[in-house]
């Protein structure tokens, strides 16, 4: 796997983006990342050890902690300086968990997807009523839970059941295409004039889901229960 991800770094050049981050090749050598709402600003926090992805990552710009790592609520105001690809991929695994290793295998046609119901059916313990869910209730939550503007940025590649079923007929179509850059979808659907709608045209390494979060497992759970819409 670690020859894949290399060749995703040959395959995408500098600049490109990878969820909310953008990055550039520096002068020299090496890599800056910084938040794409940030391209065009100076004064930005400096950073240069990969590990200071963790702390950026860890809280959005109210101070809250991030639970979901791909929620589109990074942090803004930082400047990430690395001098190698491994550096490089260490930091985005910071950033984004697994996502390059999971789109590597999906470029390299190996990538297997678990179904929603699948999911459910193997809970146990407190999470096993998440299975009772309707599919009304998947398809108002998933639309809810998953939309790119608010939030995951991640592409879903998973369906409901085994029979091929979509996630959610209320998300658009773009949230289930891997070609789709999940941080523009969600700016297009933001009010015109809205700063953050501005981002350059790099190349997008997607972010891919292949398989139901466990908060989303959680939130089929509070459904069930009662304990949320």
């Amino acid at each position: 796997m670690a020859d894949s991800i290399e060749e995703i770094f040959n395959g995408f050049a500098a600049p490109f983006s990878f969820g909310q981050i953008l990055v550039q090749k520096r002068e020299g050598a090496g890599f800056v990342l910084l938040h794409r709402d940030d391209e065009s600003l100076d004064q930005l926090q400096r950073y240069r050890d990969a590990e200071d992805a963790v702390g950026i990552a860890k809280y959005d710009d109210a101070g809250d902690y991030r639970p979901l790592k791909t929620a589109p609520n990074l942090r803004h105001g930082w400047r990430l300086e690395l001098a190698t690809v491994e550096e490089l991929r260490r930091a985005l695994d910071y950033f984004y968990p697994s996502r390059l290793a999971v789109f590597a295998a999906w470029k390299s046609g190996y990538l297997k997807t678990t179904a929603l119901r699948e999911t459910l059916d193997r809970q146990s313990g407190m999470y096993r009523a998440a299975a009772k869910i309707s599919d009304p209730q998947i398809n108002d939550l998933v639309a809810d839970f998953c939309r790119s503007d608010s939030g995951c940025l991640r592409t879903i590649l998973w369906k409901r059941d085994r029979n091929g079923v979509i996630a959610s007929t209320k998300l658009p179509k773009e949230k289930f295409d891997p070609g789709v850059d999940q941080v523009m979808a969600a700016c297009s659907r933001r009010p015109a004039g809205d700063a953050r709608a501005s981002h350059s045209e790099a190349a997008t390494v997607p972010l891919l889901c292949q398989e139901p979060c466990n908060l989303l497992v959680a939130e089929c759970r509070k459904v069930v229960k009662g304990e949320s819409a």
